[in-house]
């Protein structure tokens, strides 16, 4: 939840397939289980993307089976537009990362339009650290910025807002 001043709301919180798929480091694996069990808690809404679904198709047994177990009443669904579409390749053409990666900039750019309050990834490579690449092209189009951070980071500053 986040205080507003007056009121608590749910924050909305959209994971990309690093997030599934679990932590890139053993290090990180206890903030992957803390943030999967705040969230089971009820203390955040999950919103799934069809980039991920489409990800998840084409992911190991073992993690389309971790990815089916994410409770449905729990999560929020959001479809890619043209537009998404269409900014998605935005940050392609603007640098902030190369061809290769258009499924991480077709998550910013959902995200982005579906009004999230924070997505958050296990990539820090093109996503965690390029995040103000990504908040520029934002910019640069009349796009609100959006959060970005790992969940260890979200973590962090979700539990001092409490």
């Amino acid at each position: 939840m986040y205080n507003t001043g007056m009121e608590r709301r749910i924050l909305r919180v959209y994971v990309d397939s690093s997030v599934v798929y679990g932590a890139p480091k053993k290090e990180f694996s206890q903030d992957s289980r803390r943030f999967w069990e705040a969230f089971r808690n009820g203390e955040f809404v999950i919103i799934i993307s069809d980039v991920l679904v489409d990800e998840m198709e084409r992911a190991p047994q073992n993690i389309r089976d971790r990815y089916r177990k994410i409770p449905e009443s729990l999560i929020e669904r959001v479809e890619s537009t043209d537009e998404s579409d269409a900014l998605a390749a935005r940050y392609i053409a603007e640098g902030v990362v190369g061809t290769t990666h258009l499924d991480d900039c077709r998550h910013i750019a959902v995200a982005t339009l579906a009004d999230t309050d924070v997505l958050v990834s296990w990539n820090f490579g093109d996503i965690v650290y390029r995040r103000a690449g990504y908040n520029d092209v934002n910019e640069k189009l009349g796009y609100r910025n959006i959060k970005i951070q790992s969940p260890r980071q979200f973590l962090e500053v979700y539990n001092e807002s409490m």
